[in-house]
């Protein structure tokens, strides 16, 4: 049979509309051919797409497929899980570009807005960052880890979206409290709703970990922070306008998390048993005391930059999160080390032969901290500030001491999450609570002081200032748990033996 190019567009379609049956392409014969007279034989040219293209248009397909057929949560899964490499890259990448995602639009910020454009949306970040935490609310660890499904995940669900509006209204009612005019509260609401949309997706998320299919979360939180940076500043770009931006940021985060983060949820994981109220007020019992901890440990670092809202300029928050972002480098770089090492942790502490095993890997870290934190001082002393001041556009020359001083402030900050780690794994996290509160009365009385007194100068001095005290508060504790463990007759008491 002679080669006929119709009859390949033909089987092309027909290979389509097996593979998707509910949609209806119009008969070849009704397509508008062009040529004279109307009919052409010249053959159609297929473009060969990309794999993002590609990719894009198979999930997009089995989105409407799943949604023409009533259910996402019936659909049978179609990714891989098991695969430790792969959930540690992705895991890794995911968190990774969500970690750098406020430092690159404060730099888009203050090339495109000025410094006190940028100052101003910092402010609303950090706010941000407060309220994506409140919505979190510590529940995370236990989802990952209710292997068993003792609460069910349409539970974990209600309790998330319950606390992300708690969280949104809270931002509201900050924002008139304060009295913001228009453009700081547009800026505001634009970018709470972002951070609270990652405070909702991270129980989608935390399903798929709890799934064994961790990689698949980390695409998700790596897609919406690009999404939102892209965005951000293309819309920033066009209309030099913080407050389109912001909203933009925020339809964006949305849009990712409809289209990818819940579907990736439903459509990879098993259909959740129906949601039980008793469950949802049990994860609120739950998820206190980490919450807690958690949220009182970011407003201890957050109190400085509230207090030079109402006494300096705001491009004075700008300079500040822009000297910390070298110091969060070192948190982030540390929390990589030990982080995936905690579960083995606890099994050297279950066995009382490995005690002092225990305690030279304790040393270990601190030691890796200390080496991370003078690399980071050494990095800003040559090529970092001159670095940043050609990244953000304005001098950083002129805060080299301060630069130091909160380098030393993230490497004291690192060993805080460390030990707080450690005495999580002693089961002990409830007796730090009242150092915390030791910690926020002094983060609330120095930097009132000191910023009042030396400015942008006092927000970093008593920002150290806490930080060394809570950590001096940390070891402390930590040191009179260990005598009490080793005083005790039953030292194993109340500890896994796993």
């Amino acid at each position: 049979m002679p080669f006929n190019p119709l009859n390949t567009i033909k089987e092309r379609k027909a290979k389509r509309a097996a593979a998707a049956p509910h949609f209806r392409e119009a008969p070849l014969d009704a397509m508008p051919l062009s040529g004279a007279g109307g009919v052409s034989r010249t053959p159609v040219k297929s473009h060969k797409q990309g794999p993002i293209a590609r990719l894009v248009n198979q999930w997009w397909t089995r989105l409407l497929q799943s949604v023409y057929q009533g259910s996402l949560s019936e659909q049978e899964a179609e990714y891989a899980e098991g695969s430790a490499g792969r959930d540690y890259l992705w895991n890794t990448i995911g968190t990774a570009v969500w970690g750098f995602t406020f430092p690159i639009l404060t730099v888009v910020a203050t090339q495109l807005a000025g410094a006190e454009g940028a100052g101003m949306f910092s402010m609303a970040f950090v706010v941000g960052t407060l309220l994506m935490i409140a919505s979190n609310y510590g529940v995370r660890n236990f989802q990952v880890s209710d292997i068993d499904e003792a609460n069910a995940f349409s539970s974990y669900q209600v309790n998330r979206w319950i606390t992300g509006i708690i969280a949104l209204l809270a931002g509201c009612a900050y924002c008139a409290l304060r009295g913001y005019d228009a453009s700081m509260t547009t800026i505001c609401l634009g970018v709470f709703v972002y951070k609270i949309i990652d405070g909702v997706a991270d129980v989608y998320e935390g399903r798929l970990q709890q799934a064994d299919k961790l990689y698949l979360a980390g695409i998700s939180q790596a897609l919406r922070s690009v999404l939102v940076v892209a965005v951000f500043a293309v819309l920033l770009l066009i209309t030099r306008s913080l407050e389109i931006a912001a909203i933009g940021m925020a339809v964006a985060a949305v849009a990712s998390f409809v289209l990818v983060t819940v579907p990736l949820a439903l459509l990879e994981t098993e259909k959740s048993r129906r949601v039980s109220m008793e469950e949802v007020r049990r994860l609120f019992t739950q998820g206190f005391p980490l919450f807690a901890a958690l949220f009182m440990f970011n407003l201890i670092e957050s109190m400085p930059k509230f207090v030079m809202e109402g006494a300096i300029a705001y491009e004075n928050q700008l300079y500040f999160n822009a000297l910390y972002f070298p110091a969060q480098g070192i948190l982030l770089a540390t929390g990589f080390i030990y982080k995936p090492q905690l579960v083995r942790l606890a099994s050297i502490w279950a066995n009382p032969r490995k005690r002092r095993r225990f305690d030279i890997i304790m040393g270990a870290v601190m030691a890796v901290i200390l080496v991370i934190t003078g690399i980071t001082a050494t990095f800003m002393g040559t090529i970092g500030l001159p670095l940043m001041s050609f990244m953000y556009g304005l001098d950083f020359e002129q805060f080299r001491p301060l630069a130091y001083l909160m380098v030393a402030a993230g490497g004291v900050t690192a060993a805080i999450d460390f030990l707080y780690a450690i005495v999580t794994v002693l089961r002990r996290q409830g007796d730090v609570m009242r150092l915390y509160l030791i910690a926020f009365a002094a983060s609330v009385v120095l930097p009132l002081i000191l910023v009042n007194l030396f400015a942008l100068t006092g927000a970093v001095v008593s920002y150290l200032a806490v930080m060394v005290l809570l950590l001096g508060l940390l070891i402390w504790q930590y040191v009179n748990i260990r005598l009490e463990i080793s005083r005790s007759r039953d030292p194993f008491a109340g500890f896994s033996e796993e």
